[in-house]
């Protein structure tokens, strides 16, 4: 059952390092719960329209990814992502760590963990470096994303 279940996790990524948001979105289950430090928690339909809207959006984009392991039922995986933050112009190498949650050969639960003020510095410049760490600024981050998701869905 693992061998299945790493095979699922290297599909997802080897979708994203395509920016194919299908493929990706394909390995989810209908009801997946989805988190991270900068959309915070996302459920079923939304979780797949961020990885389309990113992967939509991504400019010189490249990602990584290694340490896939996995059981009967949960997997985990490290990767890195770098890329081009649109609205700063600012290069992003962003580390994550993620932990899934695997039912009937779908991912039903994806859990992303980085540091957000490192995020923050590399993506926002001077604010990031010196507000970053500050529940302020990540909120302010946390909404903008939220926003930007949003608009994106209205336009599909």
């Amino acid at each position: 059952m693992s061998d299945a279940n790493n095979a699922l996790i290297t599909r997802f990524y080897q979708a994203f390092q395509r920016l194919d948001a299908e493929a990706m979105v394909a390995c989810y289950s209908a009801d997946i719960t989805f988190s991270d430090p900068v959309f915070g928690t996302l459920r079923g339909r939304d979780a797949g329209d961020m990885w389309r809207m990113l992967a939509s959006r991504a400019k010189d984009f490249t990602l990584s990814f290694d340490n896939v392991r996995s059981d009967e039922r949960s997997a985990g995986a490290h990767w890195v992502a770098t890329y081009l933050f649109s609205q700063t112009g600012r290069v992003v190498v962003n580390d994550i760590q993620a932990r899934f949650v695997i039912r009937d050969g779908l991912i039903c639960q994806h859990d992303d963990s980085f540091d957000l003020w490192r995020w923050s510095r590399q993506a926002l410049g001077m604010p990031g470096v010196l507000l970053g760490w500050s529940p302020m600024l990540q909120n302010k981050v946390r909404q903008q994303a939220f926003k930007g998701l949003r608009t994106f869905q209205q336009g599909r």
